[in-house]
């Protein structure tokens, strides 16, 4: 289903979340790949086209929550791995597959890099 954002709805939405991912805070230079923008509440499931039910996503975090709203909530902790600090944070780790094998080697690159985790 495409929905129609207007062009200075998008930049708003660039502006506040920084051209990274809203979920695992990739950011769109250190990809090389646009964003994606993702209705939070799904289109399906009830929800608005606004700036506030709008974030950027990276194209993994995108597919990966599809249209979920909910999943479970693991506890882990890990070095280079994102951990969520309640579980809401948790939750979305685990449904976005955020510590998945192949960005945990580009996060770690990143992070010796000093490209990530953002600074501000």
């Amino acid at each position: 289903m495409s929905t129609y954002i207007s062009e200075s709805l998008r930049q708003k939405i660039i502006e506040r979340d920084k051209s990274r991912c809203c979920y695992c805070l990739t950011s769109e230079a250190n990809s090389g790949i646009p964003m994606t923008y993702d209705h939070i509440h799904p289109v399906s499931k009830g929800g608005e086209t606004t700036f506030e039910n709008l974030c950027l996503a990276c194209r993994s975090c995108n597919e990966f929550k599809s249209d979920a709203v909910e999943s479970i909530d693991p506890l882990s902790g890990d070095g280079t791995r994102l951990e969520g600090i309640n579980a809401i944070g948790r939750t979305t780790i685990v449904k976005l597959r955020i510590n998945n094998p192949v960005i945990l080697i580009a996060r770690k690159r990143w992070v010796i890099s000093g490209w990530h985790p953002p600074l501000d």
